[in-house]
């Protein structure tokens, strides 16, 4: 089972998950899973879609944002559309949980999110955000 990591009430991280994890997030009350990981980033990986799948089954809506390397700019309106969409707790996961925590983040500086609040959440989740700082703030202030 993946380790899902609270940032805030309505987001969680996660590192790769697995079928079986989607049962478990449906049951957490997760009512969105984001996945911000390409397929065949690693042998081995599940599939976006075999996720997909899942979550219908759960009731869950599931989103691919995928996302190799440095995060591109159309991710950031993708990300926080996807968050707005949801009707409740989203779980967002890649292959350590950075990645979709670093999307967040940027994603909710841009609706005006407060920088600081930003990286604190992501520090209580485990991620150290405060390599973002000043693309948060500019993201934040051009709100």
């Amino acid at each position: 089972m993946s380790l899902f990591r609270t940032i805030t009430a309505n987001f969680s991280a996660s590192p790769q998950i697995s079928v079986a994890d989607v049962a478990q997030a449906a049951r957490d009350g997760f009512s969105a899973v984001i996945c911000n990981r390409p397929d065949h980033e690693d042998g081995g990986q599940v599939e976006a879609a075999q996720i997909a799948k899942a979550c219908a089954e759960h009731g869950m809506s599931f989103t691919h944002i995928p996302i190799s390397g440095g995060i591109p700019e159309e991710a950031v309106p993708l990300m926080r559309e996807a968050l707005a969409a949801s009707s409740g707790p989203v779980l967002a996961y890649c292959r350590s949980g950075t990645r979709s925590t670093n999307l967040w983040a940027l994603a909710q500086a841009s609706a005006g999110g407060i920088p600081e609040e930003l990286v604190e959440a992501g520090a209580r989740g485990g991620y150290d955000l405060r390599g973002l700082m000043p693309l948060l703030r500019s993201l934040s202030q051009g709100h």
